[in-house]
């Protein structure tokens, strides 16, 4: 590992750290808490030792990589996640960590107008694959979960998070920095950027969504021997919920609405029985808080006819609304200003996806960024940024930081 923080040594890194949890076709399988994720996080917390910064971490495995510059201060926090989906690309998340590390320890070493302290930042289990929900580390730290309410939760094969943190060696006892300010850098995760032949987006706000979990509840039986007519098949159930999400997100038009279902999970998922259960996950997002509202009243009158037609029973056994608010707009002229200093080509954007920065942004001033995705391709093997995308994002999320750091967003309030 090397222990410079040029730009070469910022791509000699990604390249190590990509290779941790690697996949034959060039992506990642690090899901939250595995082995993988763990010797990830091992390497991270090496890395901030070798650059001079003290890693603590909190009850729910965040990590925060800091160094004391003004005694007493807050915190100016930068990062991401270095968990994955199943197989997924190497930059989501991971770029962002690394990214905030490079910046954090660039501002440790040029302290001379600093008024807060600086830290880099893995948040737990942002992409909430093998725990649900997702942004679980960052939600604890801005107080809309508990600790103790993420350690209790299972995956599919039940064992905890609590378990699971343990067995990696990352469930910690430190109190976490307390933040005056945040910021983040990611891959776009769409092709906005890329069409437009633009450097970055600085992100205003967030698209609303409505995540869904639903159970289909049918009735076991043979699939060689009951007639169809005396059939209560749950799949069946379960495959007319997909399509009503599908239908739904095209009543309003063009990409106006997005609907999707991620995850079956069928009981007791023999070839020769007839489905008793599937439990899935779905959502619906939109731009407009009203948009999303309507959705969701249309979905859930498909649900009911679905019902009411006898065949299965569908009950949502949780339906969580995650609201679209605002990016707090002295971020977003700070970093548009550095942006324009940088030579770099921007645009203002809202985010589609979920970000820990739309948990932070809720408690202090936040600041998220995007550079390219290539073909628009995310959580996908093939999911690319191309060095020199990379690297103008870090020396803009360095620049950023500097002067977060400096005191730029101390006036700033969070609506």
């Amino acid at each position: 590992m090397t222990a410079d923080l040029t730009d070469e040594a910022f791509l000699a890194d990604f390249a190590e750290l990509s290779a941790i949890g690697a996949t034959a076709a060039g992506g990642v399988d690090r899901e939250a808490a595995t082995e993988a994720d763990g010797r990830a996080r091992e390497w991270l917390r090496d890395w901030f030792a070798d650059h001079g910064l003290h890693c603590r971490v909190d009850a729910v495995g965040n990590m925060y990589g800091g160094a004391e510059i003004v005694a007493d201060a807050p915190w100016v926090l930068l990062g991401s996640h270095l968990d994955s989906q199943p197989t997924s690309g190497r930059f989501d998340g991971a770029y962002g960590v690394l990214a905030g590390a490079y910046a954090a320890a660039r501002a440790v070493a040029d302290p001379e107008r600093a008024r807060y302290n600086v830290a880099a930042v893995n948040w737990f289990n942002e992409e909430g694959s093998r725990f649900s929900p997702s942004l679980m580390g960052s939600a604890v730290y801005v107080g809309k979960t508990t600790a103790e309410a993420v350690l209790d939760v299972v995956d599919e094969s039940g064992t905890s998070v609590r378990d699971a943190l343990s067995r990696i060696g990352f469930q910690g006892h430190d109190v976490a920095p307390t933040a005056n300010s945040y910021a983040e850098i990611h891959i776009e995760q769409g092709r906005t950027l890329v069409d437009e032949g633009l450097d970055i987006g600085v992100v205003t706000s967030n698209w609303a969504a409505y995540k869904y979990v639903v159970t289909v509840h049918g009735e076991q039986s043979h699939t060689g021997a009951t007639h169809m007519r005396y059939r209560r098949d749950a799949l069946v159930g379960a495959s007319q919920v997909v399509l009503a999400v599908r239908a739904v997100a095209e009543e309003f038009g063009p990409d106006t609405v997005l609907g999707s279902v991620g995850r079956f999970t069928v009981e007791p998922n023999s070839p020769v029985v007839v489905p008793a259960r599937v439990r899935l996950a779905a959502d619906l997002r939109a731009l407009e808080a009203r948009t999303v509202e309507a959705a969701h009243a249309r979905f859930l009158e498909r649900i009911t006819e679905i019902d009411e037609a006898g065949d299965v029973h569908v009950e949502i056994e949780s339906a969580t609304l995650r609201p679209s608010t605002r990016y707090q707009d002295s971020g977003i002229a700070l970093a548009g200003a550095v942006a324009d200093e940088l030579g770099l080509r921007w645009r203002t954007m809202p985010t589609m996806a979920g970000h820990d920065s739309v948990n932070l942004k809720d408690v202090v001033p936040t600041v998220m960024l995007f550079i390219p995705s290539v073909d628009g391709v995310s959580h996908n093997e093939r999911e690319y940024s191309t060095d020199a995308q990379m690297l103008a994002g870090l020396h803009l999320l360095t620049a950023t930081a500097r002067r977060m750091v400096a005191g730029a967003l101390e006036a700033a309030q969070v609506s």
